[in-house]
């Protein structure tokens, strides 16, 4: 039967490591962060994890924090992960140890859980010894997304309080104990079951002996798409862990499908009723969180920040000599509002691409100095330059307010904000890092005060309606709750107040 391969580092070495990395995260990542990257592949009669590890290599921007593969040759479910980067992770001893035509990978950040091996994923699961089955099955389940309900199923799968240490490592426990007590079952006779019991945002991807399997909630807050290969299949969060691998888009799983895949090719099942299906992706999966090669809605994400951009430029104009991004996800916009605004383009801002994950940042002062290691101005570019800089985004406040006291310490004569997604209000629960309210800087403050307390001439944002237009999509569904607090599905008053070092999510 299958094994997990334990990271060989002691406890208090990876508690040590995962308190200096969420450390730098505070800096490195002051926009929202996603949770996950997910991938899986099927490819019959080729050893797939050489596969798997292009595909989450290609998906290292949507979890930083550990990275994990399982996979499967038939007989049994191999399960390798740790803490730190994929390429950290594995190498070509590590990928030689998991045999196999099946695959799942898995790449991290924890929201609102706790950064630790432990939660690293595959989660990994297999059945009791039972008479009434001929064998026991094993399985492994990778998870994109946060439930809403997870301390409700935490109970009904009888964990004690505390023991759950992740939502995946709930759904994992829901399917097994499904399957404990129905020999006859096989796994996706319990995802049939369990996953109508979930709330909340879950892209996931298993494998067992035989199968691959995707899954989409019915909202698919997070994305997951089909590829084909010439001998095989394969499932990833974004486009681009297709392109790398030479797969071809075939389409985005619907929100709401279960997929199959086995050596008959994809099958679908529908475990949710239709009135459950209503499409509602993360608005920011467009504005920053997938790469700017990935296609979601059908839409080319460069293109459409690019045009988010030109709407801004519409919206909020203002004399200036140079239009800049904030590398690197303000840059396509900045280059849209140059475009339409007339104003020249320009690069006034030099981004460290090497920059360590191994110091501490332990207050604010030095959350700042974190910026400046990480951003450099050019000097002779902005000396004495009426600005206009571009970011997609502000949460905290800490990398715009040190942006434009850099700026200004450069010689720019004046700099003005302009930001291409509307004020960031509402804390995210489907899957998408951004703290508590309390830690979101337009939750209390007007865009006036926002503007004074990064010292800037001027602050815009784009409005709702053009972000939306700006898609390409305008009529898709979308979940925007971040910014509206119209959340699509109802969030416990717990679930609101609590601090993120303690909820138990992925």
């Amino acid at each position: 039967m299958g094994y997990v391969l334990e990271s060989p580092r002691p406890q208090e070495v990876k508690d040590e490591v995962t308190a200096q990395e969420a450390a730098v995260d505070e800096v490195m990542h002051s926009s929202p962060r996603e949770a996950c990257g997910v991938f899986g592949a099927f490819v019959p009669g080729t050893e797939v994890s050489h596969l798997a590890y292009d595909g989450i290599y290609a998906l290292q921007h949507r979890g930083q924090e550990s990275a994990g593969m399982a996979t499967s040759d038939g007989q049994a479910v191999v399960v390798v992960k740790d803490m730190g980067l994929v390429a950290n992770v594995f190498n070509e001893y590590k990928l030689a140890a998991l045999p196999g035509h099946i695959a799942i990978a898995h790449t991290r950040y924890s929201t609102t859980g706790s950064s630790s091996w432990h939660n690293a994923q595959p989660v990994y699961r297999m059945t009791s010894k039972n008479p009434d089955r001929a064998q026991p099955i094993e399985f492994a389940l990778g998870h994109n997304g946060n439930l809403t309900n997870t301390e409700v199923l935490a109970a009904e799968a009888g964990m004690l309080p505390g023991t759950a240490t992740s939502d995946s490592d709930v759904i994992a426990e829901l399917v097994v104990r499904h399957l404990d007590s129905n020999p006859t079952h096989d796994l996706v006779d319990a995802l049939n079951h369990v996953l109508p019991t979930l709330e909340g945002a879950f892209s996931l991807v298993l494998v067992d002996h035989g199968r691959l399997i995707g899954v989409r909630d019915p909202n698919g807050y997070r994305p997951l798409c089909l590829g084909k290969l010439d001998q095989g299949w394969v499932v990833a969060s974004e486009t681009p862990a297709l392109d790398i691998v030479g797969a071809h888009l075939v389409r985005e799983v619907d929100p709401g499908e279960l997929l199959i895949i086995d050596s008959e090719g994809p099958v679908s099942e529908a475990p949710w009723p239709a009135e459950r299906i209503d499409p509602k992706l993360c608005l920011f999966e467009f504005v920053y969180l997938a790469r700017p090669d990935s296609r979601l809605y059908g839409q080319e994400l460069h293109s459409a920040r690019i045009r988010m951009g030109e709407l801004l430029a519409e919206q909020a104009p203002v004399e200036a000599d140079m239009v800049m991004g904030v590398p690197d996800s303000g840059i396509p916009a900045a280059e849209g509002y140059a475009r339409r605004s007339g104003i020249r383009y320009g690069h006034g801002l030099v981004k460290n691409r090497y920059i360590g994950r191994t110091f501490i940042v332990p207050d604010q002062a030095q959350r700042a100095q974190g910026v400046r290691r990480k951003l450099n101005p050019l000097r002779e570019t902005i000396e004495g330059q009426r600005l206009v800089v571009v970011d997609d985004s502000i949460v905290r406040g800490t990398t715009p307010r040190a942006v434009v006291k850099m700026l200004r310490e450069a010689g720019a004569k004046e700099v003005h904000l302009r930001i291409s997604s509307p004020p960031y209000r509402w804390p995210c629960y489907y899957g998408l890092d951004t703290g508590t309210r309390a830690e979101l800087i337009a939750a209390d403050l007007t865009v006036s005060e926002i503007e004074e307390y990064l010292g800037a001439d001027s602050l815009a944002y784009l409005t709702l309606d053009a972000l939306k237009k700006a898609t390409g999509a305008p009529g898709a569904g979308f979940c925007d709750a971040c910014l509206t607090g119209s959340y699509p599905s109802e969030v416990s008053v717990r679930m609101e107040r609590r601090a993120p070092a303690a909820s138990p999510v992925a």
